[in-house]
């Protein structure tokens, strides 16, 4: 049996991530990474895709050109929760 995921909300989870922001309306945070070009942008959401499957935790993003952008919240919980963070975190290392 999975454990239950750990609501803490956008407010509380900004508090933890630099660049991030709530996103209006729902319970979840967003942030645009910008690359050099398409193929950096590219290779990125195919790491990010890799560690997504690992968590089983997937973003809703889009990509145009070099930029990246990602909302992160986890529908289960109906708001962001720890694995949301651990998600990011990853993301902007990443990045």
């Amino acid at each position: 049996m999975n454990n239950p995921l750990k609501l803490i909300g956008a407010p509380s989870a900004l508090l933890l991530l630099e660049g991030w922001a709530a996103t209006e309306g729902r319970d979840a945070i967003h942030k645009t990474f910008i690359f050099k070009n398409f193929n950096e942008a590219f290779c990125f959401m195919a790491g990010v895709a890799m560690q997504a499957e690992k968590l089983d935790h997937h973003p809703e993003w889009t990509n145009v050109y070099n930029r990246v952008s990602v909302t992160l919240t986890t529908h289960d919980a109906k708001g962001v929760t720890e694995k949301d963070v651990a998600l990011a975190l990853f993301m902007d290392k990443l990045a």
